[in-house]
């Protein structure tokens, strides 16, 4: 699917929320652009067609120029911190106080129940929102009690979210087309080539359907997943003491303890220390947020359900982004070593297998007899 029209597609979604959330009469429609940017340019050549989308888009931003605005350009982190090529970046253009009182605000589908910045228009290859005063926060923060609260809090807020479109869980069938594009990559590289031949897609085929129907033994509920809730699309603001959630392009609908199993996995940071996975009284102490306001009367039964449910589906996201990651070892610019992400996220799966196989067939054995 082309970068432009899946942004079109998540748009949609976003502009029938945004009718909804005004009583269906479109009232509080999106502007709408067909302009594009080159985002390949440097930023004094991107200032004036940006500068041409802003007046095209707000009626209000009609005498915009440069001499009335703020520019800054930002590029994502590390790759595995954002886990995006390059093929996106960010500019925030700052009207000066004399203009500032000319945003428009339309609210999209996610702004509208309060997570990201606000949906200010949609153009012919991105998106314009409202700007976050925010940190970004960093692997070791996820772990701290108090933030992890404000996630777990957050996190089932978000998986409340009522997302137009169809509730069939995407994680498998993504993990297929995933496994299928993998197996027929050819590398220029003669040392990656001989590398990639050492991979059994027959062996990780057989691995990804073990797993699916061991998790569907779980009934885990489906909810609107972030899919991709790493400190990078995380942000603070500390004097307000509010936290953002951001970065939406992996949402879909998908499992509960998948999006949380992928968040604790991001616990491992950049340099990948899959060590620093929580402990089963760090995830309590999570889950214990997620499900309740009040922590302390969450019954066993569930906390340990979520447990098991989560711990299993970590398993899918070691596969998961292994696989992606074998796709990005052909297809990014980024200097990255991809290939052997792969290999790192493969191998965590098959050291982790045994002991989350186990937990989870006891569970189920249990809930059986029960």
């Amino acid at each position: 699917m082309g970068a432009e029209k899946k942004v079109w597609e998540d748009m949609e979604g976003a502009l029938a929320a945004a009718e909804r959330g005004c009583g269906g009469d479109g009232a509080l429609a999106i502007p709408t652009s067909l302009i594009s940017i080159d985002i390949s340019l440097p930023l004094p050549q991107m200032k004036l067609p940006v500068i041409d989308l802003c007046r095209d888009l707000f009626k209000k931003w009609s005498s915009l120029n440069d001499s009335h605005s703020q520019w800054t350009r930002f590029l994502g982190e590390s790759p595995i911190s954002k886990r995006v090529p390059f093929a996106s970046a960010v500019l925030k253009v700052t009207v000066k106080e004399d203009e500032k009182d000319t945003l428009l605000t339309a609210i999209g589908y996610l702004s509208a129940a309060g997570f990201g910045a606000k949906l200010l228009g949609v153009f012919g290859n991105g998106i314009v929102q409202s700007f976050i005063d925010a940190r970004t926060l960093s692997p070791s923060d996820m772990s701290k009690p108090k933030l992890a609260t404000k996630i777990a809090r957050q996190l089932h807020k978000f998986h409340e979210v009522d997302v137009p479109g169809s509730r069939e869980p995407q994680l498998w069938s993504d993990m297929f087309k995933f496994l299928e594009r993998a197996s027929r990559l050819q590398f220029d590289d003669s040392e990656k080539q001989a590398k990639y031949e050492t991979i059994s897609f027959k062996e990780i085929h057989g691995t990804i359907t073990e797993l699916k129907d061991l998790t569907d033994l779980l009934n885990a509920p489906v909810v609107f997943a972030h899919n991709d809730l790493l400190s990078g699309n995380l942000m603070l603001n500390e004097y307000e003491d509010k936290l953002y959630f951001i970065d939406f392009e992996y949402g879909s609908y998908s499992y509960r303890g998948y999006d949380i199993a992928n968040h604790f996995n991001e616990y491992a940071g950049f340099e990948c220390d899959y060590s620093l996975y929580p402990d089963k009284g760090a995830q309590y102490h999570f889950f214990r947020n997620y499900l309740s306001d009040d922590p302390e009367e969450v019954p066993d039964n569930d906390l340990e359900a979520l447990y098991v449910e989560t711990n299993t589906f970590m398993l899918a996201s070691h596969l998961y982004w292994a696989l992606w990651a074998l796709i990005q070892a052909k297809v990014s610019p980024i200097d990255f070593d991809y290939l052997e992400y792969f290999f790192l996220r493969y191998n965590e799966y098959k050291k982790r297998k045994d002991w989350c196989f186990s937990l989870a067939r006891t569970h189920i054995s249990g809930s059986t007899t029960g």
